[in-house]
């Protein structure tokens, strides 16, 4: 089964105030919506490359959901990302087969801004080194933003890199070759590469999870890292598209 990344998550406490920063940024931001049955909403920043930034917070407080309890005993910053497969119950199936057990699928939906619903199913693994699976029962067109809203004034193009720290490089190396049903010893999914580490000071702050990404741009010469402060919190690297 073919995968790619579909989107990269990055919790905050203050919405507007943070799609404002990463549009000074050079990032082109839409407002995503309310997510069904939850106090959660959220922004996309969608690129060229089909992947997205979705940048979440909460309007009230959210104890059921691990990416709020996380964001409240963390702080703000890079929380987790997903891969869609082809189809979410099979790959669920063949993950089982192959010793590695997900929850799901689970339905999952927003309300846009314009009124029209939105519907997904996911699949959850119990520990952050791994990503979450996220599927359209809606066409995915609806839920990712086209179009203008995929150029970037700072030339972003798409994700090139997601760094996942996490503590045995062998275990979870293991644990993504069966989910994605691979023997390579390094991963790449679609054109985004998936870095293992273990020497991220994020172990020992936050303990396993996305600690890193890097974005494809026309717009810089030379490797450059967003503002910390700006990015809140999520470490975002700018690297030449070629």
């Amino acid at each position: 089964m073919n995968f790619r990344l579909d989107h990269v998550v990055i919790a905050v406490n203050d919405l507007a105030k943070t799609v404002e920063d990463y549009r000074a940024l050079g990032f082109t931001v839409q407002i995503g919506g309310r997510h069904a049955g939850r106090t959660s909403h959220n922004a996309l920043i969608a690129f060229a490359d089909g992947a997205y930034i979705e940048l979440i917070a909460w309007s009230a407080p959210g104890p059921a959901e691990r990416w709020y309890n996380r964001l409240v005993k963390h702080g703000e910053g890079l929380m987790d990302f997903a891969f869609i497969p082809e189809d979410v119950p099979r790959a669920i199936a063949e993950a089982k087969a192959r010793g590695l057990a997900l929850d799901g699928p689970i339905d999952g939906g927003r309300v846009r801004p314009d009124g029209k619903e939105l519907k997904w199913q996911t699949a959850r693994q119990s520990t952050f080194d791994l990503p979450f699976l996220c599927g359209d029962v809606t066409p995915r067109d609806l839920r990712v933003p086209t179009g203008d809203a995929r150029k970037h004034a700072n030339g972003a193009l798409g994700i090139a890199k997601v760094t996942v720290a996490v503590l045995d490089l062998e275990a979870s190396l293991a644990r993504y070759q069966a989910l994605l049903g691979t023997s390579a010893p390094t991963l790449t999914v679609g054109g985004t590469a998936i870095g293992l580490t273990t020497s991220s000071p994020q172990l020992a702050a936050r303990g396993e999870g996305a600690c890193a990404m890097t974005i494809r741009s026309s717009g810089v010469h030379g490797a450059r890292s967003l503002d910390i402060a700006a990015a809140h919190a999520a470490q975002i690297e700018l690297a030449p598209a070629n």
